[in-house]
């Protein structure tokens, strides 16, 4: 499905975007060597990170299992009508700086498509799966998904 913007193109208007945002961390990833699960503890550092950093109003929530389990920790950024993101490999002492980053940049996307090259560097190599938006639904109409 092909989206509306050039890729990576960023909202021109003055007004910031209303829309939720949300980051969804899976609290039952286990580090590979300590068998911890650092979900938890990421979710609390994030949320701090992020209302530092002038991003409150991101949401930070945890969910069992993200399927993610080969390539743990998972974290997820959705927002309504932007691509959806997951990625694996997240080191909790290590990458807040750059999910933080992330969460600025997806913020600031139109539609949250961005190339690999275009992401923080530390999310290289890490993503699962990029999700385009849901499409607009119209109720009643069967195969309209704009309603034109």
């Amino acid at each position: 499905m092909a989206h509306d913007l050039a890729l990576g193109e960023r909202r021109m208007e003055a007004t910031p975007d209303t829309r939720r945002h949300c980051i969804t961390v899976c609290t039952t990833c286990r580090d590979p060597e300590t068998r911890e699960r650092p979900g938890a503890d990421l979710i609390e550092t994030l949320n701090a990170a992020l209302a530092e950093n002038g991003l409150a109003h991101v949401s930070v929530e945890g969910a069992a299992c993200m399927a993610g389990c080969s390539r743990p920790c998972t974290v997820a950024y959705q927002a309504e009508g932007k691509a959806s993101y997951l990625f694996g490999d997240i080191e909790p002492a290590r990458d807040v700086a750059t999910l933080v980053a992330f969460a600025r940049q997806y913020a600031e996307l139109e539609d949250g498509w961005c190339s690999s090259l275009q992401r923080p560097e530390g999310l290289k190599g890490k993503t699962l799966a990029r999700m385009p938006a849901l499409p607009a639904f119209a109720p009643g109409v069967p195969g309209r998904r704009d309603g034109a």
